[in-house]
């Protein structure tokens, strides 16, 4: 059969990259415990074209490729460069780099804050790796939702808090703790609530090849951790209390945010370059407040 792809080309010029988008595959990652399971990708693929007379590369070939690789192992360093190799190699001299771009959504099960219960939570990752003359660079996206409690509001609505108690008390005299407690537990006892949104931090890691497992789920926790109101799965009255405590104690402006995340991720060895993105999607406010950081770990 006719093969028109190896046609001298009308114009003779080499090209930076030449592949396929949005490639629908399903990929082997490891879940809960270990346990390997496949999910539904999203993958881009290219490589370059070095020779500037042939009109095209093989895409086939790279397609193929592609199937049998992310099905036979978990994305990690080395299966990376084995896959991206494989694929300068299947153009027979055309090309000399790779590029893979791997999008998927990672179930993590998360328990409960207070009540015996837990849920699962999706968390969007991308993965990208780039080989070229022998060196692969892999970066890793990952989103985390979490609320965030605006400070500001937070000490206006103490204020207005404190005010009515003032109102309600200015001919009481000493006041026993019992009626405070009754007054603060009733409907007057809330003057003002502080406003809170859902939030979002999107952050690319920069691995180092001498970790080879990627640490998305450890990562995901570290950062959870470092905000301290990650976004719940299932809630019970005394989750949500829990949750209302962990959003009084956990304060932030979106520089709050950014700056605890960077905090996590510039202690982690196996960081090489990392870029946080915090979005507040404010109540108060049409539009979001937004912080951005990134940095280099020596």
């Amino acid at each position: 059969m006719p093969d028109v792809a190896g046609d001298a080309a009308r114009a003779a010029r080499t090209l930076d990259w030449v592949g396929m988008d949005r490639i629908a595959l399903p990929v082997r990652i490891a879940g809960e415990a270990g346990v390997a399971m496949q999910v539904p990708a999203a993958v881009d693929i290219a490589v370059d074209l070095r020779d500037a007379d042939v009109r095209g590369i093989h895409m086939s070939r790279l397609y193929l490729r592609l199937q049998d690789a992310l099905t036979a192992e978990s994305p990690s360093h080395a299966g990376l460069r084995r896959v991206l190799q494989d694929c300068i190699d299947s153009q027979q001299g055309l090309s000399t780099r790779a590029r893979i771009a791997i999008r998927y959504e990672h179930l993590l099960k998360r328990r409960a804050l207070a009540s015996d219960n837990s849920g699962w939570k999706a968390y969007p990752v991308e993965i990208v790796a780039t080989l070229a003359d022998g060196h692969l660079a892999l970066d890793m996206t990952f989103s985390v939702d979490y609320s965030s409690t605006c400070p500001a509001s937070a000490a206006l609505s103490r204020q207005l808090n404190a005010d009515r108690f003032a109102e309600d008390f200015a001919t009481s005299g000493a006041v026993p703790a019992a009626g405070v407690r009754d007054w603060l537990a009733s409907e007057r006892g809330l003057a003002a609530t502080p406003h809170a949104q859902r939030s979002r931090a999107t952050i690319t890691v920069g691995l180092r090849p001498a970790f080879d497992e990627l640490p998305l789920a450890s990562l995901v926790d570290a950062v959870e951790a470092a905000l301290g109101t990650p976004v719940q799965t299932a809630v019970k009255r005394e989750d949500e209390q829990a949750f209302a405590a962990l959003n009084a104690a956990n304060l932030m402006f979106c520089e709050d945010s950014a700056r605890r995340i960077a905090a996590v991720l510039a202690g982690d060895a196996r960081v090489e370059h990392y870029d946080a993105t915090v979005s507040h999607l404010e109540s108060l406010h049409a539009h979001d407040a937004v912080a951005r950081v990134s940095g280099r770990n020596a």
